[in-house]
This record gives structure tokens, C-alpha cells and sequence, in this order.
């Protein structure tokens, strides 16, 4: 027996020893290949020829030098784009080269923009990596600045991002113009319109990156010499990168970087196994590159002496047929993970020590979980207590035993003693009468159709009565021939959220009714405001006078204000003008504006002066309305010589257009009607004549939030300078270009004596 074993363990020996051949020369080759690559794309870039013709130019160079291909190609290498990014001048020796270049990606990007013609007048330059999740990380940058880049250092595998489209479909983009129409794609670096290329970086004719170049302004087009040069230059990058970047372990600090991090703390015992592939791809080992902080070896030694190894050295006892190195290549092949729940793993130990081992595919190489099952009572009370704070309990149904089995939270939700179970075809004695159905359709859901269910529904606890919101999940579980054996699921108890979704629409429900409300507010009054408010061009025709009075709203939309203005014939003969302005907008504002207007012409009949008319509506407003305050101008006007007394309550003057020429008359002494119950106020007489204007107006007619409102006087009276021909057109006219911007109401009555 001894012999045996001594020619076996010789055998593995012979065995491991042709592997560890086998992965040298794989690493010469791929190293000699990787540089000729490099070198042939740069003979492309700085010759604009093909590659077949750089490769047949390497060789007449080689030839001529006598120099091997391999070595020229080192030394054209070593002195142009490479040297931007690898630590130490390269040496003579392919191999060698291609072991101690340490690409970074943001020197690569920099070297790229900054020196390789085909780059010439771009704008920014950068580089994307593939993650294993599908989506792409900024490997390097240069031009786009650091915050431009860091917006755009993780791009999620669900984004319509051009780099992502270029990797994943393996296509080049490219946009001389910018973005094409009705493409919204978000964009890194310069705007939607300037020229763009974004082409696949690619190894053995898979993608695993992407490089892309931006131009600060659009092109005409895209030569073909111009594609074939950023194509090359493109696989230039990639021969920089590495074929093997996105799948070299933690070490590269680019993709797997966080994969790694997450299985830090998912699994005590972890390794990552890099495959090492020779001649046509073919799995030639695998290297363990990293392995978790908390990695337990069942031979007892460190994660140091792990590490660097293959995996068939580590553990010869897998060398089988249909160990663990042989499963590891096939889940490589298949992407399917194998799971093993009885394994040795010694180490070259006899400590027959069993293990529960899963493989999974992760980048170009396999990770390997283990765990002791014993374990397996420590992890189920760890899922116990995150089901007690989700406040979620689950469950399984045999169907063939009738046998069910809850978690301690399941029978908390239900109040339902340890030990009594609701049955799946029991549930619905359980729930109100409304919530019957929608147990009927999952459970029909789940035995009939054979499908995953989910439902929302109440329940009524055993223990207390209370009625319970639950969300319930449930998919079957089917033999070999698709027979139904058994349902597993969980519940949940979401009566929080229900109660809040109930309480939003209440909310909503009161917050519809608040606005209708206020839309019927303000309906009624834009219809008492257009009820008393004049609208016709020409109010009065008076013997010898027209009056035009105009009336602009704030706009579609805003709220009705307390702008008014009046024009009627009283008894007396004479003329009553007046324009008012009650603070405030919406309904308050309107019916404030109609008691005073409806005060001034009552009191108007009485025949009194306008300073004694607006001393009577101050005292009207002071005390029979509630927090009413306004300006107003009241003037009467006697057409038997042409005089006309008026009087003002805090607001602006009239202006007079006399021979073209327009002017603002001087102020009489009147203060805001409404605020003290005793004002009184000055009158001033002016006499007008034939072709004279009048003009009365409110502040929204001219005030500006730039100017003062001398300025904005000023600009009136220039703007109404000019010879009044019809007072109807002149009224339009100053409505019209009036400059205002404060978004208020504005009144204009115009009068022309004739």
C-alpha cells in the first residue's frame, strides 16, 4: 500500500510540474504576443497603414536589424506611448516587459490625448471598464476634470450610456455631429454637439471595455485613414490594458475591486481562482489571486501561502475526476454554479474534514466558498432574527404529507399558538369576507397554475382579534416529472404602510376638495369683477368729451385684484372719472372693490366736490368694511368750461397731453383710504382744453421692479407725447407698450375734450 501511494503522490508530482510548464510558456507566449500587438498598432498609428502591412514592416525591420520580432517590438514599445504609464524602461525581454508593466488608467488616458496623432485637437480622452455586474466603472480620464469625472465613475448596467451600448453590442460609435436627433442618451465631457467616438476595447474578440474621445466642436466626418488610425488606437489601449485587466483580481483596483469587498462580508471562507488559459483558450490551471480577510484553510496555513498557488497544489486531494478542479473548469465552461454539501478538503491533511463547497463563475475565473455544516444552526438563527426584524415569517406546505412547517414570527403574525398552523387551503377562515378572493386567486395562483404568487390581505389574530395587512409570497416546489410536492413562502406584515397609504388618501381626497374650492373662488371672482367692471372702449359721450377706459389682468392663471375704475353722467351734468386700487388679489380684493365703487357712486349723487367724496368713502371704508385699504382718484367734470376738480387718496398723479407734449399734474395733499377714520383731502382744479387728454391709471400700468416711480413716470409721459387723434386707439396704444413687469392688474380711463 505504501508503494502505491508513493507512485501516486509521484505521479501528481509529474503532473503539477507539467502544469507549472505549461503556465510558463503560456506566459511567454501571451507576453511576446501582447508586445507584437502593441507594436504593430503603432506602426499603424504613425505609418496610417493596415495591420497586415505594420506586421510585414516589423518583419523586413526585424530582418534588417537582425533583431527577433519580439525584441523590436519591445524596443518600439519602450519608447513611445507606453512609457507614459510602465514603471521601469522596458527591457529587451518580452516576457519580462510585459510582467512588470503596471498599467494605470488615468496615465494611459493622459498619454492617449496628449500624444498619439490620431487624438490630435480632442478634447478629453477616456477609458471604461466592464464590472461584473454589467455595468462600467472610469478606469482613467484625462480632460474631462475631476468633477466632471467623478459624476461618471459608475455607470449602472441599466443607464443608456454610448460606452455601455459600444461593450455590450461589441460596435464602434461614431458621431461627427454630436448626438443624432431623438437619441438622449447622457453624455460624459462636452456637450450634446460636439464630434465623439466611442469604440469596444476587446480581447480574443470579446469586449471588456470601451475607450472613448470627445472633440470640443462638431466634425464635417469621419475619414476612413481617421477611423482606421483611432482604431488602431483603440486596440493599442486595450494591448496596454491587458487582456487580461478585468479579470486579475483585486490587485488591478478596477472591476472586481467591489465584488471582492462584497464577498468580505458575505463569506468567512472564500477564494477567488484566476484561470491561466494556453494554446485555443483551453484552461490550462487556476491560481488562487485572493482570498477573504476571514479565510479559513483546512490544513491551518495563512492566506500568504494561499495566494500565487494553484489550486491543484493546494489541494491535490481534488485532482480527481469530478473533484473540485474538475468542476470548477466546467462551471468556467457552462456558467452554472455547482454546489457540494459533502466535500474533503485537507490539504494533504488525513484530518477528514468534510466541508459544504459551492462554485461560481466570476470574471475569468471561479469562486469557492466552504463552510463547516455545523455552522448551519448558528446561520438559521441569524435568518430567525431578521425575519423578527422585518417582521416577516415563512413557511412550507408538504403537499403530499400535508405536513407544515412555520418560523416562530409566522405563527406571531397569525397570534396563533407554536405548533397550529394555517393550512394554505384553511387561509381563507381567516381573513374578513372582502379579502376572500384575493386569497382565492393566490392560492389558485400557486396550486393550479403552478405559478410564483403574491397577494396583500387581511387577517384577523387568533390571540387578541386584531386585524393584521399582509403581504403574502409563495412559489411551488415540483418534482422531476412536474408534479406539485410542496409550496414554501413567507409573510409579512405591512400594516404600517397601509395605514399610511390610507391616511395619503384621505390627504388627497381633502387636498382635491381644497382646490376646488379654491378654483370656484376664483371663478366667481373673475364673474363679480367682469359684472362690475366697465368693458366697453367708449363708457361716456358726454357734450364735448369721449372717455376710453381700458382694463388688462395679470394674466391666464393669476389671481383677480382690486383694480376698478368709473366713468358715468350724473344728474348733475357733470361727469364722474374715478380709478381705484384695493390692496390684495382673489375674492377679499374683488368684493372690497365693488363696495368702494358702489359707495363712490352713491355718494356721488349727493353732488359733493371729490375731496368731500373721497373723505365720506375713507369713513365708509374705515368702518363699514373689513380691512379694506386702496388708493383712488375722484375728479368731476363740468363741461360748461371745461374744468375739472379732483382729488387723490394716496395715489399717482393724472397726467395731462396737451399740443402732443404730456405732463403729470401736481399733487394735491390725500392719504390711503381706509386708514385713519378722520382724513381729509385737498382738491386742485385744472382747466382743459379742446384736443387736451386725460389720463387716469392704476400703478400696474407702469411700475417696475427696476425703476422708481418717478422713472416710471417719466417713461409714461414720454410715452404718451405724441398728438391724440382717437382716444380709443391712444388708450390702446399706452396699454400696449407700457413697461411694466410686476405681474398686477392695471386700469386706464383716457379722456379727450373736444
Amino acid at each position: 500500500m505504501k508503494t502505491s501511494d508513493s507512485g501516486e503522490r509521484a505521479k501528481l508530482t509529474d503532473l503539477v510540474g507539467w502544469q507549472r510548464r505549461e503556465l510558463d510558456r503560456a506566459h511567454s507566449d501571451a507576453a511576446a504576443r501582447s508586445v507584437i500587438d502593441v507594436a504593430t498598432g503603432m506602426l499603424m498609428e504613425r505609418l496610417s497603414c493596415s495591420a497586415a502591412e505594420a506586421r510585414q514592416q516589423l518583419d523586413r525591420l526585424s530582418s534588417a536589424s537582425g533583431i527577433t520580432p519580439t525584441d523590436l517590438a519591445a524596443e518600439i514599445t519602450g519608447q513611445h506611448l507606453l512609457t507614459a504609464f510602465a514603471p521601469a524602461p522596458y527591457r529587451t525581454s518580452a516576457a519580462r516587459a510585459t510582467a512588470e508593466a503596471a498599467p494605470d488608467g488615468a496615465r494611459l488616458a493622459a498619454a492617449l490625448l496628449e500624444e498619439a496623432p490620431s487624438a490630435k485637437g480632442a478634447a478629453s480622452a477616456a477609458i471604461w471598464l466592464m464590472e461584473p455586474d454589467g455595468g462600467l466603472e472610469l478606469a482613467g480620464e484625462a480632460g474631462l476634470g475631476l468633477r466632471e469625472a467623478s459624476r461618471w465613475r459608475r455607470i449602472p448596467p441599466d443607464m443608456a450610456f454610448p460606452a455601455l451600448r459600444a461593450v455590450r453590442e461589441n460596435t464602434e460609435i461614431w458621431w461627427p455631429r454630436g448626438r443624432p436627433p431623438g437619441d438622449d442618451s447622457p453624455l460624459a465631457g462636452r456637450g450634446a454637439d460636439c464630434a465623439r467616438a466611442v469604440l469596444p476595447l476587446r480581447s480574443n474578440g470579446a469586449s471588456f471595455g470601451a475607450l472613448e474621445i470627445c472633440w470640443p466642436t462638431a466634425l464635417s466626418a469621419f475619414s476612413a485613414p481617421l477611423r482606421r488610425r483611432i482604431a488602431a488606437l483603440a486596440d493599442t489601449c486595450a494591448q496596454a490594458l491587458g487582456t487580461g485587466l478585468p479579470h486579475t483580481g483585486p490587485s488591478a483596483g478596477y472591476a472586481a475591486a467591489w465584488i471582492f469587498g462584497l464577498l468580505d462580508g458575505l463569506h468567512e471562507s472564500a477564494l477567488f481562482a484566476r484561470a491561466v488559459r494556453g494554446d485555443h483558450g483551453m484552461v490550462a490551471g487556476l491560481v488562487v489571486e485572493w482570498v477573504s480577510r476571514g479565510f479559513r484553510d483546512p490544513a491551518g496555513r495563512p492566506a500568504t501561502d494561499i495566494t500565487g498557488h494553484q489550486l491543484l497544489e493546494l489541494y491535490p486531494e481534488t485532482a480527481t475526476t469530478g473533484g473540485l478542479c474538475d468542476r470548477a473548469i466546467q462551471v468556467l465552461a457552462s456558467g452554472e454554479p455547482q454546489h457540494f454539501p459533502s466535500v474533503a478538503l485537507a490539504g494533504g491533511a488525513s484530518s477528514g474534514l468534510l466541508l459544504e463547497v459551492r462554485i461560481a463563475g466570476l470574471l475569468d475565473g471561479v469562486v469557492i466558498t466552504w463552510r463547516d455544516p455545523a455552522d448551519a444552526e448558528r446561520l438559521a438563527t441569524q435568518l430567525q432574527q431578521a425575519q423578527w426584524l422585518g417582521k416577516i415569517g415563512s413557511w412550507e406546505e408538504n403537499l403530499v404529507t400535508g405536513e407544515a412547517r412555520w418560523t416562530e414570527p409566522a405563527f406571531a403574525l397569525f397570534g396563533q399558538p407554536p405548533g397550529f398552523p394555517v393550512r394554505l387551503a384553511d387561509l381563507h377562515d381567516r381573513v374578513p369576507a372582502q379579502d376572500i378572493p384575493a386569497v382565492q386567486a393566490f392560492r389558485d395562483r400557486l396550486l393550479r397554475r403552478r405559478d410564483a404568487a403574491t397577494a396583500v390581505f387581511r387577517v384577523v389574530r387568533a390571540d387578541d382579534g386584531s386585524v393584521r395587512q399582509l403581504r403574502a409570497f409563495a412559489e411551488p416546489v415540483t418534482g422531476p416529472a412536474g408534479d406539485l410536492l410542496a409550496v414554501r413562502g413567507a409573510y409579512q406584515d405591512v400594516s404600517p404602510q397601509f395605514h399610511t397609504q390610507a391616511a395619503f388618501e384621505v390627504a388627497r381626497e381633502q387636498l382635491a376638495d381644497t382646490e376646488e374650492r379654491a378654483r370656484e373662488e376664483h371663478r366667481l371672482a373673475v364673474r363679480l369683477q367682469q359684472a362690475i367692471t366697465p368693458q366697453s372702449s367708449q363708457l361716456v359721450e358726454a357734450v364735448g368729451l369721449d372717455v376710453a377706459a381700458r382694463y388688462r389682468p395679470a394674466g391666464r392663471g393669476h389671481l383677480v385684484s382690486g383694480d376698478w375704475y368709473d366713468a358715468v353722467l350724473l344728474p348733475t351734468n357733470e361727469v364722474l372719472l374715478a380709478v381705484g386700487d384695493v390692496a390684495g388679489h382673489g375674492i377679499e380684493a374683488v368684493t372690497g372693490m365693488v363696495s368702494l365703487r358702489n359707495f363712490l357712486r352713491g355718494l356721488a349723487i349727493t353732488g359733493a366736490g371729490p375731496g368731500t367724496l373721497l373723505g365720506w368713502l375713507n369713513s365708509a371704508a374705515y368702518h363699514l368694511v373689513d380691512d379694506i385699504y386702496g388708493t383712488a382718484i375722484c375728479g368731476t367734470y363740468d363741461p360748461g368750461n371745461r374744468t375739472l376738480r379732483w382729488a387723490r387718496a394716496g395715489h399717482l398723479p393724472p397726467v395731462v397731453v396737451r399740443s402732443g407734449t404730456a405732463r403729470t399734474l401736481t399733487l394735491p395733499q390725500g392719504m390711503l383710504l381706509g386708514a385713519e377714520p378722520d382724513a381729509s383731502y385737498q382738491e386742485a382744479t385744472i382747466s382743459l382744453r379742446p384736443g387736451d387728454a386725460l389720463l387716469m391709471f392704476t400703478d400696474g400700468l407702469i411700475e417696475r421692479r427696476d425703476q422708481s416711480l418717478d422713472d416710471a413716470l417719466h417713461a409714461l409721459t414720454h410715452l404718451a407725447s405724441r398728438p391724440v387723434h382717437d382716444i380709443g386707439t391712444f388708450a390702446d396704444h399706452l396699454l400696449a407698450r407700457s413697461a411694466s413687469d410686476t405681474d398686477d392688474d392695471a386700469c386706464l380711463v383716457a379722456v379727450a375734450v373736444q
